[in-house]
């Protein structure tokens, strides 16, 4: 399949080639329009505007192969004399040609001369071809990977598919392999499955064949400890099933692994083995507590997001280990860092229990310098490379300490969280699970080339180095949407976006990761059933919070507000989220301000950051704050716009989404970009229409026009018309505002549960755990290649930050 993809891409180019030496004079104009405009780098857009103008007055154009390359070019860049493009066929795939502008010619170019043409232009002088190269191309043959984009997130699956078969073939090294990995179960110090007297396959066939004998006739809900002394006398250990029938399922599964495996049977297998007993999720960065933490700097969905995941993975981590009839309390520890000088929250304590959990808490760990100081203040999540060595040293005592041994997974969040994921892994030999929920060089445009001009803010070089490490190192990655992989036919995935691309003056990467790599899974997060839930579920509602939301909404003047309705009967246009550039709050009411008609069909509720620029620590928030009251100021919004600068609990919240519902109002994620949406799913969740970025996770939530609405963040006056438009029609069809509203809500119910996520995320822990160990699966050549770029790469850039003077 990949060659057939790589056969028609270079087919076309063989055809440009062609056709530019035969018709050059139709191909030379419109090279130099591209030229002309005067940029070192032209986006897609750019480049599409460029041909629509140019076909206007030279029809002949369509239809040509340049017409037709121009269509897969993700960008161009140019010195004026030279245009070289970034083609990209199929999803995945990437071709670049050069075209001279002079006489029209385009010839085929390597990757590696595109990213040094790039280099040349941002530094002034010609990029050099001894640039350091980040190439992971060369081991690639570590591992089976699949050519079909089907296949791409579905990594696990392919894993059983393509490895079953072949490790139990042959010389039966696999079987010996499977062997051994029965052997090596144990909890609190007791062997679990196989006892010593089973040392070979012969011994383990029999002792399969013998319990299930001696099962046959046993009732199907006879307990463990019935059957415990029949089965141990042929040499198996409690791991099997709690019951009479979950032993025989079980064992009945590893017979046929031993004879004709296939990769249903390894999954099923796998499913029920018990090796997962204490998880350690890693999240250092922000504010990270239970309560009055959401809407600070660097601190909103993931939160959310974890704290939900512990609880599902604790509630299937105890499922699983009942079903299988080991008596083990399942440990969740959450890793942060915590702020002595914690501003009234708990993250000053070094322990908290999480909420609706048995034994799951969050562990703190402070920042300490070379010196062993400890660090008191809050610092920006760009800020805080300089500390993460030494906090993942810290982390690991601390983790053994606490859990009395190694946990059995590592998962990583964000890029701090997955760096430390990393260096905790590869320190104590476990699974490593990496999730990104955002990854910034998606988010900010041309940040990778113009990396020197952002770095004193943000670091995007320290950022971009850990996030390449990570993602490579990591036994596998969960995505929450195929886009944050791999992108759409037209648009390049998060993941991709790395696949190619350089920091001039530093290093190039010429093959960082591939998406069709089988670490790759995807598995969406999901709201809290519990708090989130529709408005017509009238007996759940909370009430008694309605006197205390009325005066958030409605209220007079308040320190933490701006703005009062003098409509309040008007629906609302509600939005939440953090006050950063990317969520794009300011456009939205940017928008709304210069939309007479939604103006006058809705007031605007705006629940994000604080309202005092004298109240936060980080500067982009600052930044929005200033702007938020310019607008305010300019379009004189006192009496349609209500700004809250609080930060709601969750059980808030979640009444907050079905008060604004019971008004017929609508929700709007405006974010210039966005990795999932977890706002998205709470509001579909509560039967609220949902107007939603299409750019990033939540153009494969919703359907568009079925369970919510997509709006291009990039064209505020158009998206502004598409929300009034929704309300005009409710308003004069309520059951047009009902149709989307059970629309979201079946939308959610059906893709979207914590449940679900939980079920998945035990099984790829196992899964890759288990190739892990049966294979190389644990890629020691890529790793040790990933180490040594640690050493030069990583460390001397975070080295160079320098950490804030403490107060």
């Amino acid at each position: 399949m990949t060659e057939t993809i790589r056969t028609r891409g270079q087919a076309l180019i063989d055809e440009l080639r062609a056709w530019s030496r035969e018709e050059a004079g139709l191909a030379i104009p419109l090279l130099r329009r591209f030229a002309a405009v005067g940029r070192p780098v032209l986006l897609q857009t750019e480049l599409g505007d460029a041909l629509a103008a140019e076909l206007e007055s030279e029809p002949r154009l369509a239809g040509s192969p340049l017409e037709r390359a121009l269509a897969l070019a993700q960008e161009a860049a140019t010195d004026g004399a030279r245009i070289l493009f970034a083609l990209r066929p199929r999803i995945g795939q990437w071709l670049h040609v050069e075209a001279d502008v002079e006489n029209g010619f385009v010839d085929p170019v390597p990757a590696e001369r595109y990213l040094i043409f790039k280099e040349g232009l941002v530094l002034g002088r010609p990029g050099s071809s001894w640039t350091p190269d980040f190439d992971l191309s060369p081991f690639a043959r570590e591992l089976p990977r699949p050519s079909d984009t089907r296949w791409i997130g579905r990594g696990a699956e392919f894993l059983n598919r393509t490895l079953s078969g072949r490790l139990f073939a042959g010389n039966g090294e696999g079987n010996r392999r499977l062997l051994e990995f029965l052997r090596l179960h144990q909890a609190l110090g007791r062997q679990l499955l196989l006892s010593d007297r089973i040392r070979t396959l012969d011994e383990l066939r029999a002792a399969v064949r013998r319990a299930l004998e001696e099962l046959s006739d046993r009732p199907d809900d006879a307990d463990w400890r019935e059957v415990e002394p029949a089965l141990r006398a042929v040499g198996l250990e409690p791991g099997w099933g709690r019951t009479a029938a979950a032993v025989r399922e079980t064992l009945s599964l590893l017979g046929d692994l031993l004879e004709a495996p296939d990769p249903s049977t390894v999954e099923r297998f796998l499913a029920r083995m018990p090796m997962i007993f204490s998880v350690v999720i890693l999240s250092p960065h922000g504010w990270f507590g239970q309560r009055d933490v959401l809407g600070r700097p660097d601190t909103g969905g993931q939160v959310v997001y974890i704290l939900d995941q512990v609880r599902a993975l604790e509630r299937e981590m105890r499922r699983r280990l009942d079903e299988q009839g080991v008596d083990v309390e399942p440990r969740i520890l959450v890793v942060t860092r915590r702020i002595p000088e914690c501003e009234g929250t708990t993250c000053g304590e070094r322990w908290e229990p999480i909420a609706g959990t048995d034994r799951a808490a969050i562990l703190r760990v402070p920042f300490r310098d070379a010196e062993g100081n400890v660090h008191p203040t809050w610092t920006s999540r760009f800020e805080i490379w300089p500390w993460l060595e030494r906090f993942a040293e810290d982390v690991e005592r601390e983790v053994v300490a606490e859990l009395g041994g190694r946990p059995d997974l590592v998962v990583g969040n964000y890029s701090d969280g997955n760096l430390v994921a990393t260096l905790l892994a590869r320190r104590l030999g476990v699974t490593q699970c990496t999730i990104a929920h955002a990854l910034e060089k998606s988010k900010y445009l041309l940040s990778d080339l113009y990396w020197q001009s952002m770095d004193e803010q943000y670091h995007f070089a320290t950022q971009f180095t850990a996030d390449l490490i990570a993602m490579n190192a990591s036994d596998f990655v969960i995505a929450s949407t195929f886009q944050e992989i791999a992108g759409t036919d037209s648009a390049v995935g998060q993941y991709e976006s790395h696949s190619s691309f350089t920091l001039p003056g530093l290093y190039r990467v010429t093959q960082g990761i591939d998406v069709h790599d089988p670490r790759f899974n995807i598995v969406s997060p999901g709201a809290d059933a519990r708090i989130f839930f529709p408005a017509s579920e009238s007996s759940r509602r909370l009430h008694a919070l309605h006197r205390e939301i009325d005066d958030l909404v409605f209220g007079g003047e308040r320190d933490d507000a701006r703005g009062t309705f003098v409509e309040p009967d008007r629906p609302l246009v509600f939005t939440m989220a953090r006050l950063d550039r990317i969520k794009n709050l300011t456009g939205l009411v940017e928008w709304y301000a210069r939309h007479p008609r939604l103006s006058r069909l809705a007031n605007l509720l705006v629940v994000a950051g604080s309202v005092s620029a004298e109240a936060s620590q980080d500067d982009e928030e600052k930044e929005q704050i200033a702007r938020m009251h310019a607008l305010f100021d300019e379009h004189d919004l006192e009496g349609r716009v209500r700004w809250l600068g609080v930060r709601l609990e969750k059980s808030l919240t979640g009444e907050l989404y079905r008060v604004v519902a019971d008004r017929r109002g609508v929700f709007v994620q405006p974010a210039l970009f966005e990795a999932f949406g977890l706002t998205v799913v709470e509001s579909m969740a509560s039967g609220l229409p949902t107007f939603a970025t299409r750019f990033g996770g939540p153009l494969e939530i919703l359907e568009d026009g079925v369970s919510g609405f997509h709006i291009d963040p990039t064209r505020g006056e158009e998206s502004a018309e598409r929300i009034a438009e929704f309300l005009a029609r409710c308003a004069e069809d309520p059951e047009a505002w009902q149709r989307i509203s059970q629309g979201a809500i079946d939308r959610v119910r059906e893709r979207y549960t914590w449940e679900r996520y939980a079920e998945r995320m035990m099984t790829f822990a196992r899964t890759y755990g288990f190739w892990r160990f049966i294979t190389d699966l644990e890629r020691a050549e890529s790793r040790r290649y990933l180490d040594l770029f640690y050493s030069l790469q990583m460390r001397p850039l975070a080295a160079g930050i320098s950490p804030p003077e403490d107060d």
